[in-house]
């Protein structure tokens, strides 16, 4: 049974941090791409981070860079979001989802992803 299972999310104030993680399970991690999304409300979804479990490349959106940075723990078939300095408008549901053979151009299109978490809620208060 394929299983990922976001956890860490919570309220925070603009300028403060989080760390959320990303448990994977049923399938074989270093298969895989792990890619972090976001969906606040009347958006669409979009890609936020994304992580090669087995070179370790990263990849992340512009309006996150300097900001976050993606991990992953492969013993543990987890991967982290540290989230720094957060913005008001970094408020949205977080997601993670795994990918099979991502190709780089593609890493932010979630119809590329395999598997889907079901999210943690991330509120940044001005």
């Amino acid at each position: 049974e394929v299983q990922l299972v976001e956890s860490g999310g919570g309220l925070v104030q603009a300028g403060g941090s989080l760390r959320l993680s990303c448990a994977a399970s049923g399938f074989t991690f270093d298969d895989y791409a792990i890619g972090w999304f976001r969906q606040a409300p009347g958006k669409e979804r979009e890609g936020v981070s994304r992580i090669s479990s087995n070179d370790g490349s990263t990849y992340y959106a512009g309006s996150v860079k300097g900001r976050f940075t993606i991990s992953s723990d492969n013993p543990k078939n987890t991967v982290y979001l540290q989230m720094n300095s957060l913005k008001p408008d970094d408020t949205a549901v977080y997601y993670c989802a795994a990918a099979l053979h991502l190709r780089v151009g593609v890493w932010d299109r979630w119809y590329e992803y395999d598997y889907w978490g079901q999210g943690t809620q991330v509120t940044v208060s001005s």
